[in-house]
């Protein structure tokens, strides 16, 4: 286990990844569409979206793409250990997302296979959650976590979206305890729903997420939208870092807000994001 630090280098509201979009690997059509769709990350999948019967078709379609460098960050997530075989060390590969990922142990197989590789686990089950912590330190390669909401989902026996939401904190505050960048949301799946996913992105960024996974092109303005500060955000992150220039101390802003340093952080933070979004 890997000892944690209070940030991660590089990630900071300008560099983390907001928008990361699923394209199935047995598409390679679909693939190259969704990498000039203004995602900051494409996910190849080799795991769920990809029927049995074409497991194989895919990884090879995938090894040829990432022969090359990609005009985003490509990670890939895995199906099985021969995969990450397969893949380790290709110039086009960012990073490799394990599945199904339990306990620490299930990442250092991947870790040796892929030594220099950057590992991200998705946790499932309920052990997943249980050693949120201990996945997230387990490996230096390990450089986020998130949940795989659909498998957790069923596990757990949750019908209503509410039972997810202890689940979802444990996973924020194990990735900040471990120094990493903020999870990702969970896919929402119904593609034509936009108005539900910009309200479930709404709560997702209240609890701590930063950003979202997709499976549709659709979904990213939506995405993108939601965690961008709003004006009115923009604005009082501005008077907050206006009145701490002249006061390094605790102070009361006008309309009797109380603010302190970690306050002003805060503020810091949304105008490093509002830059971004411009």
């Amino acid at each position: 286990m890997t000892a944690p630090s209070d940030t991660t280098p590089g990630d900071t509201p300008e560099t983390t990844p907001l928008t990361w979009l699923y394209a199935p690997g047995d598409h390679p059509d679909v693939v190259h569409k969704a990498l000039s769709c203004g995602a900051d990350i494409v996910i190849v999948d080799l795991e769920d979206a990809v029927p049995p019967d074409r497991k194989e078709y895919a990884l090879a379609a995938t090894a040829e793409l990432l022969a090359s460098p990609q005009p985003v960050p490509v990670h890939v997530r895995i199906h099985a250990e021969h995969d990450i075989e397969a893949l380790a060390g290709l110039p086009g590969l960012s990073a490799l997302r394990i599945p199904k990922v339990a306990h620490a142990t299930d990442i250092l197989g991947p870790a040796s296979l892929a030594p220099g590789t950057d590992l991200y686990a998705l946790l499932e089950s309920a052990s997943g959650v249980e050693h949120a912590y201990a996945i997230a330190t387990a490996d230096p390669a390990v450089r986020g976590i998130a949940l795989g909401e659909a498998d957790l989902r069923a596990d757990l026996g949750v019908r209503d979206d509410r039972g997810l939401d202890w689940p979802r904190s444990r996973i924020v505050v194990a990735a900040r305890a471990a120094g990493l960048a903020p999870p990702p949301q969970s896919v929402f799946p119904d593609i034509r729903d936009l108005d539900g996913l910009a309200e479930s992105c709404a709560h997702g960024r209240a609890v701590g997420f930063f950003g979202r996974a997709a499976i549709h092109p659709r979904q990213l303005p939506v995405i993108e939208r939601a965690y961008f500060p709003s004006p009115e955000e923009v604005e009082a992150a501005e008077e907050i870092v206006k009145a701490a220039e002249t006061d390094a101390g605790a102070l009361a802003l006008p309309d009797g807000r109380f603010v302190d340093a970690a306050v002003v952080a805060t503020a810091h933070r949304t105008l490093s994001l509002a830059r971004r979004g411009e």
